[in-house]
């Protein structure tokens, strides 16, 4: 852990809240075992630079032998990143990718063209109680990438940036920020960072990006006067310095942004494209189910089943 002097610049926090753009409530879904609340896409907002989807799934506790099986589906025009805070998710994919997401790591996931993949909580996880917290988000891709190969590529926790500054911690998952870069290379120029706040500590929002938003995951912010608690997502305006303060609890913050996306997007289950088109055609392939010659295969260790097309 290194102190970083970007992160405590002497910006006045003000008395206008005309730097926020928009604030997102989420959309909150009882799954049965566990909350997912939905941030993006909004009615106000379908990304926040090439962010699309942006998921907080959890805190949940879960008994022995209780699972969570995302059986395999696909998706197309797009980049997965599954950050977890507490638990293990088990991912298997069509490259043949066969990886546990655990807490702090990042794993990203280029579908590209086509991928298939699968997220379980399956073997040793099932022989005692554990807890499950998670954001899943959605990276869009630019067109010039749509029709890329697919890849995946995993970063450990100590392999991404750790920064410190007076009263806050910064994980860097992706992209970069504050003067650091984290090591996974992104399709688009982005940031993307888990910032741990304690009580009365400030941190400025990135310069160099030019669309950019904070959700509070606990805690309370204070953004020019204003207080925003947990499950709230604020988007800033292009170019503005913005700084926040935790409350007096402190404040776990995720940070996102980054340039915005060479048009609008077209987002339907499990595909992002920036066509209706495109998505037709994957919808086609997905139906057909041709796993030996399709667009799409089934992981190699998980192709038993599958979730069919809506």
């Amino acid at each position: 852990m290194s102190w970083n002097p970007a992160l405590d610049p002497d910006w006045p926090i003000g008395n206008d809240v005309d730097a926020i753009e928009t604030v997102i409530v989420p959309r909150a879904r009882d799954l049965g075992d566990f909350e997912v609340r939905r941030a993006l896409p909004a009615p106000e907002r379908q990304m926040v630079g090439p962010f699309i989807f942006f998921d907080q799934a959890g805190p949940a506790e879960f008994v022995t032998g209780q699972s969570i099986d995302i059986r395999p589906h696909p998706h197309i025009g797009l980049s997965t990143v599954t950050y977890l805070f507490e638990g293990r998710m088990h991912h298997r994919d069509s490259l043949g990718t066969d990886a546990w997401i655990e807490p702090g790591a990042v794993n990203l996931m280029q579908s590209g063209h086509g991928i298939t993949h699968s997220e379980r909580t399956d073997g040793d996880m099932l022989k005692a109680p554990y807890s499950l917290s998670a954001i899943q988000s959605w990276i869009a891709l630019p067109k010039a990438l749509e029709d890329s190969e697919a890849s995946f590529v995993h970063a450990g926790k100590e392999e991404l940036p750790e920064l410190e500054g007076k009263g806050k911690q910064v994980r860097l998952i992706l992209g970069n920020a504050w003067g650091a870069r984290a090591p996974v290379e992104t399709p688009s120029e982005m940031f993307y960072a888990d910032a741990i706040l304690q009580p009365g500590a400030s941190i400025p929002m990135p310069e160099e990006h030019e669309d950019r938003g904070a959700y509070v995951l606990t805690g309370e912010v204070e953004i020019a006067g204003q207080t925003f608690e947990a499950d709230r997502m604020m988007v800033f305006r292009p170019g503005d310095r913005v700084s926040m303060r935790a409350g007096p609890q402190g404040a776990r913050v995720m940070f996102l942004g980054g340039e915005t996306m060479d048009g609008p997007r077209y987002i339907w289950w499990n595909f992002v494209a920036s066509s209706k088109e495109r998505i037709d055609v994957a919808k086609e392939a997905w139906r057909a189910e041709d796993w030996q010659n399709g667009r799409f295969q089934l992981p190699p260790d998980d192709n038993h089943e599958h979730i069919p097309l809506p």
